[in-house]
């Protein structure tokens, strides 16, 4: 927690103070850069960063508001008797001014690590091998940006002895800027990879641009057998006068010999250092482990000299979670797992995304809670601060599990449980305690907490479609940046979100800040209402029957006739309601729903005139061919008819109406008619037309239920359409046509992804189950299938089943759970 005033805040940034200069002596402790992430504005200072897609300065007037009265700004464009802004040139570089003042102040060993892989792993397992001899701060998560790793070092103060914190680049001399605000004593080079090479000239260019964080540290730990690594390295430490602490597997002139054997799920290693031996095991076999716990062993040997104490805790690395994961749970329950770490950074993070999940269904909110170790803080001041963060994220109940929580529970003022072990929470387990309520489940990793999400989980089948939020987020950010700033954003939520799930997809979307939300037909918009969506929302089919429901729920109806107008009109009156939001759609050739000649759309205009009940938000159309480049003479031709059309409304009312008239395709490919909104549909889902760089975000996952050999001229499945030819192993999964995968995948139509290979589907696909080919694989019950995600395109399963990744993806049946990874 930093502790700086304002006046010295503005003085390190060479900032100029504005407005309530009287609170000039207010001390901060608190930054915030995020305005959707912050809970607490008290000594909170707010950030109003600049992006490519989003302006900080925007969400200023919000933010005075909900109490945050200090702000860092490039612009003041409020003005508030309460409120203090400090004036500079960039608020980036302030936040890094401000950090690096903050890094100065301490002159306790900082390692700084970078590479294009492994940076996040070897920090956290550096993390859990080394705090029982340090006080240790680190970079939350994967804070290793330009706004990150200042964050980052905005967390370090007196109470801790040891900093770790990672940095990241994606082109050239952005490392210069996060070198002296960590200034590491300490590096670790991890790897070079081909992240991020596009935008570098050569690989020796970007290791030389990631080199630069190390030019003032005493050493330089780094993996000495890629023969391109070490000879820039070499080069760089005799130019700079660094350290060498190289490793190797295989060259005896490096600082330290490491020597692998594997046996079963273990990895035995001696390393030879300075004519010692010293032998440790990983619970792991791959490269990628083994040569993280090189760097880590190698971090140990520099900090304590003997590395010998730090040994045994090497068995009990687990794998770091890089993502939180949301599940529905059971009494109308979503779970947040995070169940890998616990300590005080990560714990406001998930309590964060706790507040997120928390809409209006889910009032109650529960922390599951283990002992937090590791910290370095008296344990009375520890779970003090936890239950100050409770109370700022406004829990309602902790459950604490451990002897040393249970041992402090006089700290917490919330409702609060605790029990002393896993063992005696599971015993006294009551599925009645739990009901709509979103629940936080945290714990180190010791504590099994996978078992307390295995009682809270809604049961359902094997076969889950997991969802990932960031990639939906990256796939959203793709599509801003190929708009204008005030070009507003309308994302397709209907069909269940394509399949994906409505109400976590409009959470993360209204977290967003997207403009609209659009649902085929009332009652997706209700389910909206009712799980807290407050984003304005479009039904693009309403009927008759939901007009109340439309008005109840502020929802804003697509207005395709004259004769829907009268009828909406008469439900309106009836309310007495005013200036009741709706839009008109045109047809411009498509021959769906639309108002089509011009003599429908002046009687549309007269009868909206007619009385003040219904305001026009938008006027939009449909594309037929957007994606099609053998029709973009017709999509020209929509887009002069729109543009014709839309004048006849515009010019009959004074307020300012909203067009759109792209799709997905359509931004990608006619960004000149964007208008003043667009509509994201398949985009945001990973779908791109002109191979933009947008990420997967669904993966079809299951479990094989059963591996049996068949004998050749034997048959597999319905109608003996699966013929064996040879000895084989078939591989029961459970899933279906029933659970949404096409029938006509069957027959070796489509395939799975198993243990790093693609197998067939043999045979026809089944009601609730279907039968790979795994034959040689050494396959057994319980492994993990993959039908599409990041190894299987959902294009590809498309084509395979002659249709259309929307079908793919909208077919996948309900009873397919549904699991939410975010980082």
């Amino acid at each position: 927690m930093i502790e700086f005033s304002i006046a010295e805040i503005s003085k390190i940034v060479n900032g100029k103070l504005i407005g309530n200069v009287a609170s000039r002596n207010l001390k901060i402790t608190q930054i915030v850069s995020d305005s959707r992430t912050f809970f607490n504005p008290k000594n909170a200072l707010f950030f109003a960063l600049v992006g490519p897609i989003n302006n900080g300065h925007s969400y200023v007037s919000d933010l005075i508001q909900k109490g945050i009265n200090v702000f860092v700004v490039s612009e003041v464009s409020v003005t508030n008797k309460n409120a203090i802004f400090i004036l500079v040139d960039n608020t980036t570089v302030a936040l890094q001014k401000l950090a690096t003042f903050n890094r100065q102040q301490y002159n306790y060993p900082v390692i700084g690590i970078t590479g294009s892989n492994g940076k996040t792993i070897v920090k956290e397992w550096l993390h859990e091998l080394l705090s029982s001899h340090f006080k240790i701060v680190r970079s939350p998560k994967s804070y290793n940006s330009q706004i990150g790793v200042p964050l980052s070092i905005l967390l370090m103060n007196p109470t801790f002895n040891l900093g770790i914190f990672e940095a990241g680049i994606s082109k050239p001399r952005e490392m210069e800027n996060l070198t002296e605000i960590i200034s590491p004593e300490i590096g670790i080079f991890t790897n070079i990879g081909d992240a991020h090479q596009k935008n570098f000239n050569s690989v020796q260019q970007k290791i030389e641009e990631k080199l630069c964080l190390f030019k003032n540290s005493k050493k330089l730990i780094f993996n000495t057998d890629p023969e391109i690594v070490k000879t820039q390295i070499e080069k760089f430490c005799k130019t700079h006068s660094v350290k060498k602490i190289s490793w190797s597997l295989k060259n005896e002139n490096a600082t330290i010999i490491f020597n692998t054997v594997i046996k079963n799920k273990f990895t035995e290693i001696t390393a030879n250092v300075a004519g010692k031996n010293f032998s440790f095991e990983i619970p792991f076999t791959d490269d990628s482990a083994i040569e993280n716990s090189c760097h880590c062993f190698a971090s140990a040997w520099v900090l304590l000299g003997d590395p010998k104490p730090v040994l045994p805790q090497f068995k009990k690395l687990g794998p770091v979670a890089m993502r939180l994961e949301i599940k529905q749970g059971i009494n109308n329950c979503i779970l947040v797992n995070d169940y890998y770490n616990s300590d005080l950074n990560s714990l406001t993070i998930a309590l964060s995304v706790l507040h997120q999940q928390a809409a209006k269904e889910h009032l109650y909110k529960q922390v599951i809670l283990s002992d937090i170790q590791q910290t370095g803080m008296p344990q009375a001041d520890l779970y003090k601060r936890v239950n100050e963060l409770l109370i700022e994220w406004k829990i309602d109940e902790i459950i604490g599990i451990g002897e040393e929580i249970t041992n402090h529970s006089e700290q917490f003022s919330v409702k609060k449980n605790f029990y002393i072990s896993l063992n005696e929470f599971e015993n006294h387990f009551n599925r009645s305690d739990f009901k709509d309520a979103a629940i936080l489940i945290k714990g180190a990793r010791q504590f099994t907490f996978e078992k307390i999400s295995d009682l809270l989980q809604q049961k359902a089948h094997q076969t889950v479609l997991e969802i990932n939020l960031n990639a939906l987020v990256h796939n959203l950010n793709t599509f801003r940046s190929l708009l204008k700033p005030e070009t507003k954003i309308m994302v397709m939520v209907k069909a269940f979100s394509y399949g994906s799930g409505d109400v976590e997809i409009a959470k993360m979307l209204q977290y967003q800040n997207v403009d609209y939300l659009a649902v085929a037909v009332a009652d997706e918009g209700v389910q909206l209402r009712n799980a807290g969506i407050q984003t304005p929302i479009i039904v693009m089919n309403p009927e008759q029957h939901s007009f109340q429901n439309i008005i109840d729920y502020q929802l804003e109806p697509n207005i395709y006739s004259l004769e829907l107008l009268k009828n909406f009109l008469k439900t309106v009156s009836q309310n007495g309601v005013q200036e009741f939001p709706i839009h008109l759609k045109i047809d411009t050739g498509m021959n769906r729903l639309g108002l089509k000649s011009e003599a429908e759309i002046k009687k549309t205009v007269a009868t909206i005139l007619s009385n003040n009940w219904l305001k026009i938000k938008s006027v939009f159309s449909h594309l037929a061919a957007s994606d099609d480049l053998g029709l973009d003479n017709f999509t020209q031709s929509q887009f002069e008819i729109f543009e014709e059309k839309s004048q006849i409304i515009f010019s009959s009312f004074s307020y300012k109406i909203d067009r759109h008239i792209l799709n997905s395709a359509g931004i990608e490919r006619f960004p000149e008619k964007q208008f003043e909104m667009v509509r994201l549909g398949i985009g945001l889902y990973g779908v791109s037309h002109t191979r933009l760089p947008l990420q997967n975000i669904g993966t079809l996952k299951s479990t094989i239920s059963q591996v049996k050999k068949v004998q050749p001229n034997e048959t597999i499945g319905y109608n003996r359409k699966g013929k064996i030819k040879r000895e084989s192993e078939i591989a029961i999964v459970p899933l279906g046509y029933a659970d949404g995968l096409d029938r006509k995948l069957g027959n070796e139509k489509g395939s799975a992804f198993i243990k790093g290979l693609r197998v067939p589907i043999i045979g026809n696909i089944c009601m609730d189950m279907l039968m790979l080919d795994v034959t040689g694989l050494g396959i057994k019950p319980g492994g993990k299938v993959e039908f599409f995600g990041s190894n299987i395109s959902i294009l590809e399963v498309a084509q395979n089943a002659s249709t259309i990744p929307y079908e793919i993806l909208t077919g996948i049946s309900q009873r397919v759970k549904r699991v939410y990874i975010q980082e």
